[in-house]
């Protein structure tokens, strides 16, 4: 496949993904606060990521898959830890300036507001989808593929079609904001070290402080 026909494929899975986002957002109404207490929301998550990775491995398929994907070690990870570290930073305080004018929380609707124990076990379920197969799939996704077919028009264009894209695909209007920051710093962050790694590691973190923070405070 030539670059050409990846940068197609992987725009037309994008625009599929923000199609079916929207679509189902209009379609559903409000949020149900109470959907990562069923385990239905997992499994369902497992199947939607297995697809999209398969679609994005197909799409890098060939020689140098893995650095169409950014899968490779940075040159030190010292100093790509510090840059995490400090992608990790921007992103909570851009969150909470932009938390002053927008409900993103609420827009998404995905967490709920207090602790059930009775349901622990599926929101442990739900926890392990969301904090450890969603960062790896959705970098891959992103920073990996669709960065490296982005940035024939520039670093800087890519980060921010990669941000913006990444913001759109989860079907938010007051999130999306929010959401385009959080892609592009860690398309920042991909660009810098390289590598695809620290950006799964940043995602996790922030998908796991977020899932903790929503039934404990």
């Amino acid at each position: 496949m030539t670059e050409r026909g990846r940068l197609i494929g992987w725009t037309a899975l994008v625009g599929v993904l923000i199609a079916v986002a929207y679509a189902s957002r209009a379609a559903g109404g409000k949020p149900d606060k109470e959907i990562l207490y069923h385990y239905g929301t997992a499994a369902g998550g497992l199947v939607e990521y297995a697809v999209m990775l398969a679609i994005v491995l197909a799409l890098a398929r060939g020689p140098g898959i893995r650095d169409r994907l950014a899968l490779r070690r940075p040159a030190s990870w010292p100093r790509a830890l510090g840059l995490a570290v400090g992608a990790l930073v921007t992103i909570f305080i851009a969150a909470y300036v932009l938390s002053i004018f927008l409900n993103a929380g609420r827009d998404q609707g995905l967490t709920p507001d207090h602790w059930e124990p009775d349901r622990a076990p599926a929101y442990a379920a739900n926890f392990l989808v969301i904090a450890g197969l969603a960062p790896i799939v959705e970098e891959l996704t992103f920073r990996g593929l669709g960065f490296h077919a982005l940035r024939r028009f520039g670093e800087w264009s890519a980060i921010l079609l990669v941000g913006i894209s990444f913001g759109l695909v989860h079907g938010l209007v007051d999130g999306l904001p929010i959401l385009a920051v959080f892609g592009s710093v860690l398309a920042y962050l991909r660009w810098r070290t390289a590598s695809v790694y620290p950006g799964m590691l940043v995602h996790a973190v922030f998908n796991a402080i977020a899932l903790v923070a929503a039934v404990t405070t």
